[in-house]
């Protein structure tokens, strides 16, 4: 009786149905043109986010009733990438419900670790899978989900392009020549030498050139310079280094020859140049020699003169690349 009691309540599995797709060969072809057409949904949006991204320019607009005015660039990008991942996901899903495989499996509890019988076994199981899947004999769903993945792969290799253009030979390069003047940052103000007092440091660019109204960042990062008066009896330099300066001012890159962030703290005292992001230490006095820290080599000097009106200029460009040395290997 009790027996019985128990069959009643647990009436076990549910007789498995078998799907449409599963025993009518027309229901089949049916579901597998359907997956194929949400694939190539799917390719199509992803020619449209390249189209888009390439043809479009980011200056147009379009109206729409609910929006209002929207960028036309930014809105086909974003129907085109939502077109893309959405109707490959659901492709996939609906692959999944009516076209794979649908026999209830049961598996017993184990050890983590199985036996090589059991891992052998499982790599036959996953090759029989695939196979059952049908890939094989699908060649229509196979061959669009393999154009709807490959184009999906390129919308990211796509938008690598806003990091923008390789830099070249541009970064080994500044704006620094001969006579070219040394200018307050801010301010854009010419420099004498008795603007600065001994122990005074100075952050300077080059004097912009006739008919240029404003400067590009990335020539503001690299032409950067720092400017520092002391005692000429202070310094430590050869004739040559020495012929660089001027009634005791001398001139450094502020960019720093470790990983190029700005060298922006100056020990009055020691007479050090500091990095602020991996420490490390030039000695001002000995032409930046490197005094502790990663970095390789000193900063590379920059030669000072003056010009008719008593200005500070540079004597020639910098007779080395400024920044880290991998600046080099960019192109």
């Amino acid at each position: 009786m009790a027996h019985e009691i128990e069959a009643i309540q647990d009436p076990g599995i549910p007789p498995h149905v078998h799907r449409k797709a599963d025993v009518d060969p027309v229901a089949a072809n049916q579901a597998e043109r359907q997956v194929a057409i949400l694939f190539l949904l799917s390719a199509f949006g992803t020619l449209l986010f390249i189209v888009s991204y390439v043809a479009i320019p980011d200056d147009i607009f379009v109206f729409l009733p609910v929006m209002g005015s929207t960028n036309a660039h930014q809105l086909f990008l974003g129907l085109g990438l939502a077109f893309s991942l959405f109707f490959i996901g659901i492709g996939a899903i609906h692959w999944a419900k009516t076209l794979m495989p649908d026999q209830e499996v049961t598996v017993q509890r184990h050890e983590f670790r199985s036996t090589e019988e059991d891992r052998s076994a499982l790599v036959k199981t996953a090759k029989e899978g695939a196979a059952a899947a049908g890939l094989g004999r699908r060649s229509l769903i196979k061959r669009s989900l393999g154009l709807s993945l490959g184009l999906v792969g390129l919308s990211p290799l796509l938008l690598l392009r806003d990091l923008g253009p390789l830099p070249g030979d541009s970064l080994t390069k500044t704006s620094w020549k001969a006579g070219t003047r040394l200018v307050t940052d801010p301010g854009e103000r010419p420099i004498k030498p008795e603007d600065l007092e001994v122990g005074a440091v100075a952050q300077v660019l080059p004097a912009m050139l006739p008919g240029q109204d404003h400067r590009v960042l990335s020539d503001i990062a690299k032409d950067a310079v720092l400017l520092i008066r002391l005692r000429p009896e202070e310094f430590n330099l050869d004739a040559e280094r020495l012929s660089w300066t001027h009634e005791g001012i001398i001139a450094f890159s502020k960019i720093c020859s470790h990983m190029g962030c700005a060298v922006a703290l100056y020990e009055q005292q020691t007479k050090h140049l500091l990095c602020p992001c991996h420490q490390s230490t030039f000695d001002v006095t000995r032409a930046a020699k490197v005094l502790f820290g990663p970095a390789a080599r000193p900063l590379p000097q920059l030669a000072l003169a003056l010009d008719s009106e008593g200005y500070l200029v540079a004597k020639q460009p910098f007779d080395e690349p400024v920044g880290p040395s991998f600046w080099e290997r960019s192109s």
